[in-house]
């Protein structure tokens, strides 16, 4: 055998990453993670959960790259409790299920590098303007908190043109303060926002917002009306299920959603069809899911205004998948193929055929 084939799984040993323990701060545990040619470049993952809050400010190794302070009984994070060596290669933080009130607008001024940050399960009632501008985030967990009004301009990080995660769900907002208009710093550039289970009842202005994904599942929405989603041609996944209340959508009220390819209505016993012209405006619209709704049975009219429907789920595992009859053939000048929705309900199927494989 040629000697570079025989160096050939040395080389890929050598390459993969590989892990061990190091020493750490007493109750503390170390993880090193190598990677490279011969282990050449290492990163350190600490973890300091579940050790009371005496263990802030923790000294930690200069190569961390993430640091868990969770489950600690903290009940305040400044800058001073984030600093020192090691502190400033922190990609990753989590400060989640602690007994926080309230952060510091400098917190996480000295974490220049950090990507993902969890402080969900606290008790945050409010959020700092510009607590993040000074790291380029790419991950925001602030679910289960005491969160009433959150201004958008608050997730503006360090790298505005980075697609941002934003989890704000189980938490009390009431209203999401848009980014004004004359702002110094950019609109923050929130692809995906979780606002699920939290006490709003109109869709908040999120004009501003390069979004894709977005939950407004569990909120008493009063109403889903036109210029309800203005400025959110872009998005792609929409949920509105388990909303609080009676929920109403009036027609073309998600006629701004040129770009929407899944839609959740599930969940909404009392939501009631208000016309077919409900989804006008959805032409990219491919899945849709109306389980647990009042919306069936389906309307003759539905897929003339979804022409790119594909699946529709309406409960209790029946899929309906959009079905194309061509007719005779040849086709007659003028004609079009008939388009219908073929439902199947699995359980059937699988009476019909319990051998089946």
């Amino acid at each position: 055998m040629p000697w570079p084939l025989l160096l050939l799984p040395l080389l890929l040993l050598a390459v993969s990453g590989a892990q061990m323990t190091r020493p750490c701060f007493p109750g503390c545990q170390c993880e090193v993670e190598t990677f490279g040619l011969f282990d050449s470049f290492s990163l350190t993952r600490v973890d300091c959960s579940g050790l009371g809050p005496h263990i802030v400010p923790v000294p930690i190794p200069l190569d961390t790259a993430h640091l868990d302070l969770s489950s600690n009984r903290l009940e305040t994070v400044n800058e001073s409790v984030l600093a020192g060596p090691g502190y400033t290669t922190l990609a990753g933080l989590d400060l989640s299920h602690n007994l926080l009130a309230s952060i510091s607008p400098t917190a996480f001024s000295r974490l220049r590098y950090l990507e993902s940050l969890d402080i969900s399960h606290n008790g945050l009632a409010a959020l700092p303007a510009e607590s993040f501008t000074s790291s380029p985030l790419s991950d925001v967990n602030l679910s289960h908190n005491r969160l009433r009004e959150v201004s958008v301009s608050a997730f503006t990080t360090h790298s505005p043109g980075r697609a941002l995660h934003v989890d704000l769900s189980h938490n009390l907002i009431h209203r999401l303060v848009p980014h004004p208009a004359g702002a110094s710093l950019p609109a923050p550039a929130i692809q995906s926002l979780n606002l699920a289970w939290n006490r709003l009842r109109t869709v908040p202005d999120l004009r501003d917002l390069p979004l894709r994904y977005l939950s407004l599942d569990g909120n008493p929405l009063a109403a889903v009306g036109p210029g309800a989603f203005r400025g959110l041609a872009g998005l792609t996944h929409l949920s509105l299920g388990s909303l609080q209340g009676l929920p109403q959508l009036a027609p073309h009220g998600f006629r701004e959603l040129q770009g929407l390819q899944v839609l959740d209505l599930s969940g909404n016993p009392k939501l009631k069809w208000a016309g077919a012209e409900v989804f006008s405006g959805l032409g990219s619209l491919q899945e849709l899911d109306l389980s647990g709704t009042g919306l069936v049975p389906l309307p003759e009219m539905l897929l003339v205004h979804l022409p790119a429907l594909q699946s529709i789920s309406v409960g209790q595992g029946v899929q309906c998948r959009r079905l194309v009859r061509e007719g005779a053939y040849p086709r007659q000048p003028g004609s079009s193929p008939k388009v219908a929705l073929h439902c199947v309900d699995p359980r059937e199927r699988a009476a019909e055929s319990p051998n089946a494989l």
